[in-house]
C-alpha cells in the first residue's frame, strides 16, 4: 500500500506565524490553492489557515486583514500524518477529523500536503466516495 510520501504534493508552502492574513490571501490566490500551512519561526508546523478563515474570522468581523497575523488565526486542533504513514491511516485521520487537506510531516517537519485530488488518484472509486461522503457530512 502506498505511503503518505508517495502520493503528497512535495514542497508544501507556508504562510509565516508572523504574516499578515493579506499576505496569506495573496499566497492563496498566487498558488490557487484554498488553504495554507502556517509555519512558525522555528519551520515547525503551527496550524492551517483556508480561505474561509480569512473570510469568517477577520474580515466578517471587520478586522483588517494587513493586521491580523497567521498565528492569532492558528487555534483549534492541528491533525498530521507522518511521512511514512500507509494510505489506510491517511484515508482514516481525514475521515475522524473531516479534513480535506493533510499536512505530511517527516522528522518535525512539514515535507507536502494531501488533498482530495491526491486521494482520487491513488485510492479506489469506493473508497473515495465513502471519503467523501464522511467529509461532507458534517453536522
Amino acid at each position: 500500500m502506498a505511503t503518505a510520501r508517495e502520493i503528497m504534493h512535495a514542497g508544501a508552502t507556508c504562510v509565516g506565524e508572523d504574516e499578515s492574513m493579506l499576505t496569506a490571501a495573496r499566497m492563496m490566490r498566487d498558488l490557487d490553492v484554498g488553504s495554507l500551512p502556517i509555519c512558525g519561526n522555528d519551520d515547525r508546523l503551527k496550524g492551517m489557515i483556508t480561505d474561509r478563515d480569512i473570510v469568517m474570522r477577520c474580515c466578517a468581523e471587520k478586522r483588517d486583514p494587513a493586521d491580523v497575523t497567521a498565528s492569532e488565526m492558528a487555534n483549534g486542533m492541528l491533525y498530521w500524518v507522518t511521512a511514512d504513514d500507509d494510505m489506510a491511516g491517511v484515508l482514516a485521520m481525514m475521515e475522524e477529523h473531516q479534513v480535506r487537506r493533510m499536512p505530511v510531516i517527516d522528522q518535525h517537519r512539514l515535507v507536502g500536503m494531501i488533498c482530495e485530488s491526491d486521494l482520487a488518484r491513488n485510492v479506489t472509486d469506493e473508497q473515495l466516495a465513502h471519503f467523501v461522503g464522511r467529509v461532507s457530512s458534517r453536522a
